[in-house]
């Protein structure tokens, strides 16, 4: 198999070439992966990244970091990491539902001929973006691969003594997130019958619902994405409404953005949550799939990312807190006592998008807009690449001969922040060059409203 991986024309470098392709003899259970599986954009599974975890969801590769000195010693890891993955939102439920009533009514031969016509409709409304058990394993997991990668940080010593900390978001998804993520250290260290506390603190982990000003000029404001509603009646999107109309043997005018999107996620969810490669992903072919992920990617583009300042400018208040407690850590070091030598955050993909933002990773040369699809096929910014269920961004600080240094990873990749040539560059450099941003990213400045 030949491995294609996209251009990336950005301040961003990812390692994805260890986890694009699969080889011939790979378990069986890739047989049942969906072809159009890499597009689900933030309806993802975090296996899509990371490939190798299929066969193995304890997989660590312990050659991606080269550390410059064998007398490098880690003092702090930092972690910022989405839910796990979740039963849709009552919003989509509802979408799903009118789409599948739409179809039920309409092409009973469609259904018949891909096996559906005894398929129930199983997404309920009251669901609403509960945690299921593969949200619990992603957590459960990505725990123990870190207690694996980091076994002097992540140990049951700083778990028993409070020296890991727990932070999450208020909602139910998240918090099961860290509960589950506390079981995987527990049962990477043997622990029975025993709880870890975790502190709520939406200021940190859903800034971007207590900014005013996001809220009100993005969030609320139907302007914002015009890119994305231009790009759903434009021509590549009218050709998956004509194809689907036709197939499924309806007038042109049922097929709406709306109910193209609930058919996707019937697929995408089906995958996430059950892991089955359900006869829905039949209404969409490769290029279909493309489509589908780049209006998302225009969404999550101008709700979130670079379509406005304020996306990213939302976030100052993680962004800050997460330099601080880097400059605690370092400071602490320098004393002989790390109180705090791991920090768990656990947030929403609206949590990490705007940070990355901030941060200047997965920028392309050229914005998304509704008329460049074609020549955006090779972009940096693809939601499902960054943000799938369970994504993380992990910075480790080592304590160096020659200084402390940083190790960024996104997805358990090594990342190289902008303006460095490393993957471990010296902490001082790195808030060198964040200098003004921690400086001037003041949230009450940034988020409040003109009076």
């Amino acid at each position: 198999m030949v491995c294609k991986i996209p251009r990336v024309i950005a301040l961003a470098y990812l390692s994805f070439s260890l986890t694009c392709c699969v080889s011939e003899n790979a378990d069986p259970l890739l047989e049942d992966i969906p072809l159009i599986a890499t597009h689900f954009g933030t309806k993802g599974r975090y296996e899509e990244v990371n490939t190798y975890l299929i066969n193995d969801p304890l997989a660590v590769n312990e050659t991606l970091i080269r550390l410059p000195s064998a007398e490098c010693s880690a003092i702090h890891l930092l972690t910022v990491i989405r839910h796990g993955t979740r039963d849709p939102t009552n919003k989509n439920a509802k979408k799903m539902r009118e789409f599948y009533n739409l179809v039920s009514s309409n092409a009973s031969n469609w259904l018949q001929e891909v096996g559906l016509s005894q398929w129930k409709m199983w997404y309920t409304e009251d669901m609403d973006g509960r945690l299921v058990e593969n949200g619990r394993k992603d957590h459960a997991n990505l725990a123990m691969r870190l207690a694996k990668s980091f076994p002097t940080l992540v140990t049951e010593h700083n778990l028993r003594n409070g020296r890991i900390k727990f932070i999450t978001s208020s909602t139910h998804r998240c918090i099961n997130s860290t509960i589950a993520f506390q079981r995987g250290l527990k049962k990477s260290f043997g622990i029975e019958g025993e709880d870890f506390g975790y502190e709520v603190n939406d200021a940190l982990m859903r800034f971007f619902e207590k900014c005013e000003r996001f809220v009100v000029e993005v969030d609320k404001n139907k302007s914002a994405v015009v890119q994305l509603e231009h790009f759903l009646s434009g021509p590549e999107m009218t050709r998956i409404y004509e194809k689907m109309a036709d197939r499924l043997q309806v007038p042109y005018p049922a097929i709406t953005g709306d109910m193209a999107e609930a058919a996707f996620y019937l697929c995408a969810y089906e995958f996430a949550i059950k892991t089955i490669n359900s006869p829905w992903c039949q209404l969409f072919d490769n290029v279909d799939a493309q489509v589908m992920e780049y209006a998302g990617d225009l969404k999550h583009y101008w709700k979130k990312s670079y379509g406005h300042e304020i996306n990213s400018k939302s976030s100052c208040f993680l962004f800050r807190d997460l330099f601080n407690r880097l400059d605690q850590a370092a400071n602490d070091s320098r004393s002989g006592k790390v109180s705090e030598a791991v920090t768990v955050q656990v947030g929403h993909a609206e949590t990490l998008i705007p940070l990355l933002t901030l941060l200047g990773l997965f920028k392309d040369v050229d914005p998304l807009t509704s008329t460049n699809f074609a020549t955006q096929i090779g972009r940096a910014f693809r939601s499902g690449r960054i943000v799938p269920y369970a994504s993380n961004l992990v910075l480790v600080l080592y304590d160096c001969p020659e200084g402390l240094r940083l190790e960024t990873r996104l997805n358990e990749q090594p990342l190289m922040l902008p303006k460095t040539d490393t993957h471990l560059p010296l902490f001082e450099d790195v808030k060198r060059n964040y200098a003004k941003l921690l400086q001037g990213c003041d949230q009450k400045t940034v988020c409040d409203l003109p009076e």
